[in-house]
């Protein structure tokens, strides 16, 4: 069922980053960060897989996501919902459902074997794709998806995520000039609002992830390899 209801952007952000809290998908911890797949340190983590395990919460963010698509993008701007292999995955069939359209998924390479496809399901040329996936942080394995998708001769010129880290100036660039935009319902800046309004983690821990978000890949140098 296509939701009828648009609540405004800055709700949409402030109750995403306050659900992603109440279930412990936000972890912060600054005295022994996170290392992060780019082998980074970071003094915050998400885990946007957890969502799945919560259906009041799951199906609110989810017609969350789709309005907003439908509002930036417009109502009738796709043929098909990709997700990208793994975590977009249950997403992308939510949002599917949600705009009755056709799912299909996006492996993150070839498995090797059989038809050695990217693209499971039904995906055909011409078509509108827009890629949903979990979160992002500055778009790299977004394009990777969208270069398979396009392969077969479909088109995609949009994603969605549900968390979209908001600290690198560069990502939506990146993305922007490959001819993707993103949409997103919260930031890491949302949920640090959030998280300092409801008491969520001490002070100094927000104050050393504010420090971050501010200057990260300087945080990050400071302490890489120690």
């Amino acid at each position: 069922m296509i939701p009828s209801a648009y609540p405004s952007p800055e709700e949409i952000a402030r109750l995403t980053a306050r659900m992603l809290l109440e279930i412990e998908a936000v972890h912060l911890n600054a005295d022994e960060p996170f290392i992060l797949a780019s082998g980074l340190p970071s003094p915050t983590y998400i885990d946007c897989r957890k969502l799945i395990s919560y259906p009041r919460i799951r199906s609110t963010l989810m017609d969350f996501l789709a309005v907003t698509v439908m509002r930036n993008a417009g109502l009738e701007a796709f043929d098909n919902i990709a997700g990208g292999e793994t975590a977009g995955i249950p997403f992308a069939a939510l949002v599917a459902e949600r705009m009755a359209l056709p799912m299909t998924y996006v492996r993150k390479k070839p498995k090797g074997y059989g038809r050695n496809a990217r693209i499971e399901g039904a995906m055909t040329e011409g078509q509108r794709v827009l890629l949903v996936e979990d979160l992002t942080t500055d778009g790299g394995s977004k394009l990777s998806f969208v270069d398979a998708i396009r392969d077969t001769g479909a088109t995609c010129a949009h994603t969605a995520v549900i968390f979209y880290y908001g600290i690198f100036p560069d990502t939506e660039k990146r993305l922007g000039d490959q001819g993707v935009a993103l949409h997103h319902l919260c930031t890491w800046w949302d949920v640090l609002a959030e998280a300092k309004a409801s008491g969520a983690f001490s002070e100094t821990t927000l104050t050393e992830v504010e420090s971050f978000l501010n200057a990260p890949r300087a945080w990050q140098e400071a302490r890489a390899g120690s």
